[in-house]
């Protein structure tokens, strides 16, 4: 490991992470920052002449050259980043006029679907007759006499062009931000009268590989494949995630074997595997290795094309590559070079994978097999070949776990317990898997396939579903609504570091590097714990057709609920309970008509339209259920210092109810529109 810190491609990919992480949370103009450039391209060759001419490297050299690593990173987010472009679609939008433009797009991907609305993902190529740039999200009505869209298919629209919503309440999913690392701001939704087809005249790479891939799904439904048979055939041979439904998805999340349907290392692995046994013969012949490895590179990257260059697939192919390359060269490099070069090269080509949870989660994986791998394999050498490989198969995924555990407890708040037991099944036979997947999609298609081998091949996945379905509902292995804040990552990272530091040579300075982080991490908890002790909230939540009021006294937090919220609250509930760290939930209870907070009092007007009490006189005022009020009237009566309207209220009240509050000058929280109303202490 010290000597791979000591690679030099190694350090220059950590100050080009450095450069796109800080670019992309800070702004620099272009054009200054090609002034940078030139200043330290300059003072780079000024120290290279010197070095040069002194026969020795002075310290500039090394640090220019990290500074300059730093510095194309940072320009490379810059130059990535698409609204720093004059053609942007954006720039020509009025967000004060919020008015319906003209434009013509076309479709990039199809995306998962949702109950209502078929999803996808759109180039605005021209705007209101002007020529552009900039993705955009498409929502269009489901509509069961009209085919879905196709990529490369182009419209054209006139509509308004909306930014995508905040997260409404309280540690829910942030979409906006998860679209906008796709480099997507804006989104138009509506039905497809509002959407006119225009002749589609020419074919990118994209709708091409599209095109394949749909014809491979209708060869693949001919010979019997249907529901989730062929949703596991499109995630684990085409990339293509879309059709997995959500219970299938949850399962293979919930057996910890979600990987296996993304496209990655594994699998280029094995493909990679199976075209170097077939074209092993060509070794034979005069320069028949470089014709070999020059087909196997073409057909993985065929390959990428077809599974839709989705990053996964991108950064497997690529690292498979140099593999590749260095097996032609007879010079295998070491695999943490090969990870850091690729990584490097990669971030180079999209600096935004940096920020995509599977690139994290995907080179973290393969690091830690490599270096914990060996460790755990070590503690045992079992005599029989069997226990052997069984032993190996284990310490591999156990190592993987162990690498991407903070990680993971970090994004998705989950530990699937029977993950070893999953993976000592699946695993060993994915390889045959893939392989006769590949021979039956190609003999689909050719319409040879045999009719007995393809049943026996659906046979397989519809086991290895029931597999993964049967290990899912084992739920007390599922250890579930986990919260990890960033920090606390960052510690349990540290001290793992530091621990496997110190099993490799046992020293006393790594010992109290271990001490340390020990210390560190308890710090943590204790800060983060006396956070939440000293934290009072009163959250009123956003939700259509319900409410959902929470209080919140340092680590615990009383829920009131309307009786038709009680189920669809459940998720609202849990997202705050994970992501405020809270340790206990009191049982849920009715919503009252009064609550006081922090010398507020709070009164809820519900249906019955109740607000005249002689007792107490409300400073804050809750209305659901749209009661038949004169606000006006209340609004003098009470004075309150706001008014707050949950989801639960009819549209036409809240516009009303808006404008009789701007008028009385008294502030008006929409939560529809707002996102849930939080007081704090």
């Amino acid at each position: 490991m010290i000597k791979f810190l000591k690679f030099i491609p190694a350090q220059l990919t950590f100050f080009l992470i450095a450069g796109i992480f800080f670019g992309n949370y800070f702004s620099l103009d272009p054009i200054k920052l090609m002034v940078v450039f030139g200043a330290l391209i300059f003072m780079f060759a000024a120290a290279y002449f010197y070095a040069n001419k002194q026969f020795q490297t002075p310290f500039i050299f090394p640090a220019l050259v990290f500074l300059l690593s730093f510095f194309i990173g940072f320009g490379a987010i810059t130059f990535k980043n698409q609204l720093n472009d004059k053609k942007h679609y954006s720039k020509q939008l009025q967000f004060s006029t919020n008015a319906p433009v003209s434009a013509l797009i076309t479709i990039e991907s199809v995306l998962k679907s949702t109950n209502y609305h078929n999803k996808y993902e759109a180039e605005v190529f021209q705007l209101n007759g002007k020529k552009t740039i900039g993705k955009i999200l498409v929502n269009i009505k489901k509509d069961s006499l009209r085919s879905q869209l196709r990529v490369d298919d182009h419209l054209v629209v006139k509509m308004v062009f909306s930014e995508i919503a905040e997260p409404l309440n309280p540690y829910g999913f942030n979409y906006k931000k998860y679209l906008r690392q796709q480099q997507i701001h804006h989104q138009i939704s509506g039905d497809n009268s509002q959407f006119l087809r225009l002749p589609n005249t020419n074919q990118t790479v994209k709708g091409i590989a599209a095109n394949i891939r749909e014809k491979i799904n209708v060869a693949l439904i001919r010979y019997g494949f249907k529901d989730d048979e062929l949703a596991v055939v499109n995630a684990l041979l085409l990339g293509q995630r879309q059709h997995l439904t959500s219970e299938l998805q949850q399962s293979y999340i919930g057996a910890g074997a979600i990987h296996i349907l993304a496209i990655s290392g594994l699998h280029i692995g094995i493909i990679l595997l199976i075209l170097t046994a077939v074209f092993k013969p060509l070794h034979y012949f005069k320069h028949g290795k470089l014709m070999a490895t020059a087909l196997i590179i073409v057909i993985l990257w065929m390959y990428a094309i077809i599974a839709g260059m989705s990053p996964s697939v991108v950064r497997a192919v690529a690292m498979f590559t140099a593999i590749a390359f260095g097996m032609f060269v007879n010079r295998p490099s070491g695999t943490y070079k090969t990870l850091v070069i690729s990584m490097f090269f990669l971030l180079l080509f999209n600096p935004y994978y940096l920020f995509e949870v599977g690139f994290q989660l995907s080179y973290l994986a393969v690091f830690s097999i490599v270096w914990i791998q060996p460790k755990i394999y070590n503690l045992w050498k079992p005599k029989f070949w069997i226990l052997d490989k069984l032993w190996q198969l284990l310490t591999v995924s156990s190592a993987a776990q162990i690498g991407v555990l903070p990680l993971s407890l970090y994004y998705f708040h989950q530990f699937p317990g029977l993950f070893f037991v999953s993976n000592l099944v699946i695993i060993p036979v994915l390889g045959i898997i893939l392989t006769a997947g590949i021979v039956i999609i190609i003999l689909s298609v050719l319409q040879i396939a045999p009719q007995f081998l393809v049943d026996a091949f659906i046979f397989v996945i519809q086991q290895m579903n029931h597999f993964i379905g049967w290990i899912a509902h084992q739920e007390y292995f599922i250890i579930q609504q986990i919260s990890m804040s960033f920090l606390l990552m960052v510690a349990f990272y540290a001290l793992l570091f530091f621990v496997l530091k110190w099993t490799e040579e046992k020293v006393f300075h790594r010992f109290v590097l271990v001490l340390f982080s020990i210390v560190i991490l308890q710090t943590v908890f204790i800060f983060e714990k006396h956070k939440r002790e000293s934290a009072d909230e009163f959250i009123v939540f956003n939700q259509s057709k319900a409410s959902t009021i929470g209080q919140r006294t340092g680590n615990k937090i009383q829920f009131s609920s309307s009786e038709d919220s009680l189920k669809t609250s459940a998720n609202i509930k849990i997202a705050y309970l994970v992501g405020a760290e809270l340790d206990e939930k009191l049982p849920s209870e009715k919503i009252k008509n009064l609550y006081t907070f922090n010398n507020e009092t709070i009164l809820v007007v519900d249906s019955l339209g109740l607000y005249k009490f002689t007792s107490v006189k409300p400073t804050m005022i809750i209305l659901r259920q749209s009661p038949k009020i004169n606000l006006e009237r209340l609004l003098k009566e009470l004075n309150p210092k706001i008014i707050i309207a949950d989801g639960t209220n009819y549209k036409s009240y809240l516009k009303d109810w808006e404008e009789t509050c701007l008028k009385n000058k008294t502030p008006f929280h929409n939560t529809l529109q707002k996102g849930a109303f939080v007081l704090n202490k």
